[in-house]
């Protein structure tokens, strides 16, 4: 078997692959239905956070120690930092409800990102086998774009 030299001059490297989506009805009503879903657990775990809080002042008011104001303070400031991380990643998630809602249908957005492998050899246009995207509508791959 005989091996040119060009065939030594090929590289297996990796690369990223852009994900869109083409917004559609069906696909902005699951991806509010994710968030939405998302928003209530956020919600659930402030409940709890609150019941669990009460419980433990209460147990600590139960047991009177010279430390319990100390103790009760405490449990409040872990709660209430808490509290805020919650909040604040609901109201992110309360924006990207909206801006989901503000998208027009048909227009392209970036969903994720894979990485995928690709062959590379001498000549080859490395910009164009870098730049490679999946297009998907309603979970249907329409369009493979860039160099595979």
């Amino acid at each position: 078997m005989v091996v040119s030299q060009m065939d030594l001059k090929k590289l297996i490297l990796k690369r990223p692959v852009n994900i869109k989506v083409i917004v559609t009805p069906a696909w902005q009503e699951e991806v509010q239905r994710q968030i939405q879903a998302q928003i209530q657990q956020i919600d659930d775990n402030l409940v709890q956070l609150d019941q669990q809080a009460q419980q433990a002042i209460a147990e600590i008011r139960r047991q009177a120690t010279l430390q319990a104001p100390q103790q009760i303070e405490n449990i409040q400031a872990q709660v209430n930092q808490r509290k805020a991380e919650l909040l604040q990643q609901k109201n992110q998630l309360l924006q990207q409800m909206q801006q989901v809602q503000m998208l027009e249908i048909g227009q392209e957005v970036i969903q994720g990102q894979f990485e995928s492998l690709f062959e590379i050899q001498v000549g080859d246009n490395i910009v164009e086998k870098l730049n490679v995207e999946i297009v998907v509508r309603d979970g249907i791959v329409e369009e493979i774009r860039g160099t595979i």
